[in-house]
């Protein structure tokens, strides 16, 4: 079957319709498991279109963990400026990374498990992990500068915590019926009420 030529359009909104095909294509499955092929059916072009954007799957992949991060990142922050530090920060837990119809804690979960056979990638998502945790301890210790979230609270060890349960929201997706949203809703409860120094 031919593929009926793509539209031209400009750079940025051909390599962002790819990303878009990409982060879906990606979610659904897995690292190892999509292909170029795949991907390039799912946005509508061909693979060499592809190639001129991205010069691997895994330059491809490595974009989309950075496009999902700024997605939620900016989604985030959002809140936390409209409802301000104490309300945004509410609005945080491990299930907010879900949103947006992708799922940044899956995507990290392939990257952990092909990091073991890829040092580029076990470079890559050390790097990107490290901005995570960073920017979590940065809201943190606004929240602690604000009194929502007790002094004496580690924004360094807090913030590890937060990404840790965030992967188990890929470990509850993957194994199916694991822990649902009202698991997840305790757990965010449980990890405030610690945080705010409630009772």
């Amino acid at each position: 079957m031919t593929q009926a030529p793509a539209s031209r359009l400009p750079a940025a909104e051909r390599r962002r319709a790819l990303l878009d095909a990409a982060l879906r294509v990606f979610s659904e499955g897995s690292y190892a498991g999509a292909t170029t092929a795949e991907i390039a059916r799912e946005a509508g072009v061909s693979e060499p279109i592809l190639y001129r954007h991205f010069s691997s799957k895994r330059e491809l992949y490595f974009a989309c963990l950075e496009e999902a991060w700024s997605r939620v990142r900016a989604r985030i922050e959002k809140s936390m400026a409209e409802l301000g530090p104490s309300e945004g920060w509410q609005a945080i837990g491990p299930a907010t990374l879900r949103d947006l119809k992708v799922v940044v804690p899956g995507l990290w979960m392939q990257a952990i498990t092909e990091a073991g056979e890829d040092a580029e990638i076990r470079r890559f998502v050390r790097r990107h992990m490290r901005e995570v945790h960073g920017f979590f301890c940065e809201v943190l210790r606004r929240m602690q500068a604000e009194g929502t979230v007790e002094a004496e609270r580690n924004p360094e060890a807090e913030a590890w915590i937060f990404l840790a349960s965030s992967l188990l929201v890929a470990i509850a997706d993957r194994l199916g019926g694991l822990l649902g949203a009202e698991d997840f809703a305790a757990i965010k409860a449980e990890r405030h009420r610690w945080l705010s120094g409630g009772g």
